[in-house]
């Protein structure tokens, strides 16, 4: 007995729309994953001074505590760190301070296919973003 393979495929049409119906819900900002909404410096900056800074982010919900990841763009593409990450009061800023060498492009993926430990206080993922910027000459 052969079967229609346009039947087959109209019939798992069907029994895929039904079960997402089912599954679907009205999403919330609480059922979302973070996002990032502000950096400091902003990507795609050209003109960092060199030196000592902090490096802000900050998501679009409060955030877990000690959970975070500055995962490198490209080789050596991250600066030194001079203290730990944390977060500010607020729970959604969190802040790197680094030391910054002039005429040089750094680039940090804010969470990424690898690493995902940007999380909401529900434990959901931030969305990877990659932050870039470049700092100037002295």
């Amino acid at each position: 007995m052969k079967t229609n393979p346009i039947v087959l495929t109209a019939a798992t049409c069907v029994l895929l729309a039904l079960h997402a119906s089912a599954q679907t819900e009205t999403p919330t900002i609480e059922s979302m994953a973070p996002v990032v909404i502000k950096t400091v410096p902003e990507s795609g900056s050209k003109t960092v001074p060199p030196g000592e800074m902090e490096i802000k982010v900050t998501f679009s919900k409060e955030m877990r505590d000690r959970s975070w990841s500055w995962a490198t763009a490209w080789k050596d593409s991250t600066p030194e760190g001079v203290d730990k990450p944390h977060y500010e009061a607020d729970h959604r800023t969190c802040v790197f301070k680094v030391k910054l060498e002039p005429n040089k492009t750094y680039g940090y993926w804010l969470n990424s296919q690898n690493f995902h430990n940007f999380k909401d206080a529900q434990g959901h993922a931030a969305v990877p973003y990659l932050l870039v910027f470049e700092t100037k000459g002295q």
